[in-house]
């Protein structure tokens, strides 16, 4: 009962809710975690021969039915359980963060279950959640931004691709996700704007520098991309602006995996993903002066508070409000 509504649930985020393909998959994730502990550890039904059973939001649950899915009854899930299961958590030294979201996703599953009336009444409810300690983000200096914006090999298409989008992340903040689902029709060169599909499918239109532009359109009218050259196919996807080896659309992973290549290139300290820069930008309009609400609009935060966290991050800014409100001799 328990992989089924599962299944039921997943949909109901995905048609119902307009959740994206990144949440859904981690919702999957934690729902899969809680299975494995109700199966192992509260029935004892590990079987060392048998591959774990696991809840794929791209597949239906009758073309994957689990033989134990009847045992897994909703109704005998205790808030109990639930105690036993974070418990469980912690002695694995799961982080705070972790077990945050693992009990948020159980939550938003019992309070589904409840609404179906598969359940009376959710055992999530009224538990606490562990305080998460607020990571400062990791932000990049001005200088060690150009030494990896140098790393790419702009003599070939991929390597000037790859320059072409650090250039777009250091201009508007984009998240992966945004970046790689930017289509011709989404780039406006004359007002030198975006059109991006934020989380949860919101639009929103976001300004782009003159340099940043003036990238992606020589990349656009590069005439290795309709070309099968240098170990890449010609472009096959003619939407998208962005494209693999293969001449498809890229995949965020491929975004990721080449940022860590060029980390290594750079020999620069620290993790250094696309997001470092989203972060280091809003510090730098931050020190520049610009205020939190067009910040707030130009990442797409749904929260202010979510983009104060940005004043943390700046020592510069911290001394510029020392200075304004220290009293004068």
């Amino acid at each position: 009962m328990y992989i089924k509504v599962c299944y039921d649930f997943l949909a109901h985020l995905k048609i119902i809710k307009n959740a994206s393909e990144h949440t859904i998959r981690n919702y999957s994730i934690d729902l899969n975690d809680f299975k494995d502990f109700w199966e192992n550890e509260i029935l004892s039904l590990k079987d060392p021969e048998e591959k774990p059973f696991k809840i794929c939001y791209q597949t239906s649950y009758e073309k994957r039915v689990s033989e134990k899915d009847h045992l897994l009854d909703l109704k005998n899930c205790s808030r109990l359980t639930l105690r036993k299961y974070l418990a469980f958590l912690k002695e694995k030294n799961a982080s705070s963060r972790t077990i945050a979201r693992r009990l948020s996703a159980l939550r938003s599953l019992f309070k589904y279950a409840s609404v179906k009336k598969h359940i009376e009444a959710s055992p999530a409810e009224e538990m606490e959640t562990p305080k998460i300690e607020k990571k400062i983000p990791c932000t990049l200096s001005y200088d060690e931004i150009l030494k990896l914006f140098n790393q790419p090999d702009t003599r070939t298409l991929l390597g000037f691709r790859d320059r072409v989008i650090m250039e777009l992340f250091y201009s508007s903040g984009l998240r992966v996700s945004e970046l790689v689902s930017l289509n011709r029709e989404d780039f406006d060169y004359k007002n030198l704007l975006l059109k991006l599909k934020g989380k949860g499918k919101k639009e929103r239109i976001v300004p782009i520098t003159k340099n940043a532009a003036d990238w992606i359109l020589a990349y656009l009218n590069h005439s290795e991309r309709y070309e099968e050259v240098d170990g890449h196919l010609k472009e096959n996807d003619p939407e998208a602006i962005f494209l693999n080896r293969l001449g498809t659309r890229l995949t965020p992973r491929s975004v990721d995996r080449n940022f860590d290549r060029y980390l290594m290139m750079s020999s620069l300290a620290g993790k250094v993903t696309p997001h470092t820069i989203r972060h280091t930008i809003a510090t730098h309009w931050l020190e520049n002066g610009m205020d939190l609400k067009t910040i707030q609009a130009l990442l797409g935060h749904s929260c202010l508070t979510t983009t104060t966290i940005y004043t943390h991050v700046s020592i510069d800014l911290k001394k510029a409000v020392y200075d304004e409100a220290h009293p004068r001799a």
